[in-house]
């Protein structure tokens, strides 16, 4: 797994299309913000902790909901968004 931080383009380029990296994020968040967030560089939890929710809702396939179940997520791992 690619190792990252922050906002970089985090995918392989398989044929004439991206593929990105799996993430740990849960199936509930839904299948375009689990791949949007990976494209913009994010797998993993704590790599969320250095951006805010303001952030996130910049990124296509990511609203309201997707950022509330990750507010959940974070909050049961002991981490936060960046406020």
């Amino acid at each position: 797994m690619n190792e990252r931080e922050g906002h970089g383009e985090s995918s392989e380029v398989v044929g004439n299309s991206a593929v990105p990296e799996p993430t740990e994020f849960p199936d509930r968040l839904g299948k375009v913000a689990r791949r949007e967030l990976a494209v913009h560089g994010y797998t993993r939890y704590d790599q969320l902790t250095a951006v805010t929710a303001k952030d996130l809702l910049q990124i296509h396939g990511v609203g309201p909901k997707a950022i509330r179940i990750l507010e959940e997520e974070l909050a049961i791992r002991g981490l936060g968004l960046l406020r």
